[in-house]
Parts: C-alpha cells; sequence; structure tokens
C-alpha cells in the first residue's frame, strides 16, 4: 500500500520545486505560472472545505509538465480547499510504476488525493484529447520534431482549461 501521506510530507510545493529546477528550464514554469488564468468555473469547482491535494510527478524538462503543472499551481493558490505538491519522477520510480501510461514513465501524473491522504483519482500526461491526437500523429510514423510544436500551439490555445477540468474531474471535484 502506498504511504500518500509520507510521499506528500517529502514533496514540494511549487516554489520550492522551481527553485530546485533547472535555471534553463525554470523561465518557461515561470512565465506559464505568471500568465495562468484560472476561469471562475474551476474555482468554484473547489469549495473552502474541500480538503483535496494534488500529488504531481513530474520533471522541469517535461513540456508537457511545464504547460499544465503551473496552471495547476495557480489553481492550487487561489482555491483555499486545495494543495499542490510535486515529487520528481526520477526520484521515484516505485510510484512513478504505478501510473505507467502504455507501458512508459510519461509524465505528469497528477495524484488526486482527500483530507486523510486516499486516492480520488488520477490524471496525465496530458489531457485527453491532445493525447489520443499524438498517439495517433506517432502511430503514422510522425517525427517528434513534427509533432512537438503542434502540441505546444495546442496548449497555448487551450489555456491549461482541459487539464483543468479533468484534474477537477480526478479529484471528484463537480465542474
Amino acid at each position: 500500500m502506498t504511504d500518500f501521506r509520507a510521499l506528500w510530507d517529502e514533496a514540494l510545493p511549487y516554489d520550492a520545486f522551481l527553485a530546485a529546477s533547472a535555471l534553463k528550464h525554470r523561465g518557461l514554469w515561470e512565465g506559464l505560472h505568471r500568465l495562468a488564468r484560472i476561469p471562475e468555473w474551476a474555482l468554484a469547482a473547489v469549495p473552502a472545505g474541500a480538503g483535496r491535494r494534488l500529488l504531481v510527478l513530474a520533471e522541469d524538462w517535461c513540456g508537457d509538465a511545464s504547460n499544465t503543472v503551473p496552471v495547476l499551481a495557480r489553481l492550487a493558490e487561489l482555491a483555499p480547499g486545495l494543495e499542490l505538491r510535486i515529487l520528481k519522477r526520477d526520484e521515484h520510480p516505485d510510484l512513478m510504476s504505478r501510473y505507467l501510461t502504455n507501458g512508459s514513465r510519461s509524465i505528469p501524473v497528477v495524484i488526486a488525493l482527500d483530507r486523510e491522504f486516499r486516492e480520488l483519482g488520477h490524471w496525465g500526461p496530458r489531457p485527453a484529447e491532445l493525447q489520443s491526437w499524438v498517439l495517433q500523429e506517432r502511430a503514422r510514423g510522425a517525427p517528434k520534431e513534427e509533432i512537438y510544436p503542434a502540441v505546444r500551439k495546442w496548449y497555448a490555445q487551450d489555456h491549461g482549461h482541459t487539464a483543468l477540468k479533468e484534474v477537477l474531474a480526478a479529484a471528484k471535484l463537480s465542474v
């Protein structure tokens, strides 16, 4: 049985994760966090007493993490019923092994916990619509150099809203 309380205690708050990140990656995370605008519907989905925790597996170099985790961190800052902490994937291989995506150690993975540190659900590594498109493109043999610019464009147009909806659903919070 996974001891989510111990993992939570070990996990880093968003600012500490950023401070420990490589300088070459930090600017993107900081910029997306600064630009993140949380829609009213997302804030309304998290009542003050919700007691939800988002335990995130990520690494600073991950493009999907840099496009989603800063938005989730902004939500956690604004919603009093929600907290977020981050564990580095590569330092937690056993936990990562529980949340593989088609056998791959894809990140980010967001594990939604209740106030007693019980898992409510999980999300990742990217919004379902985008993940479906990426898998289709890979199946047809598209090179990463072709896929990733389109992925970045999708994230820029979405503003994190799809990830917010899907993570709130994983946390059993109605949108």
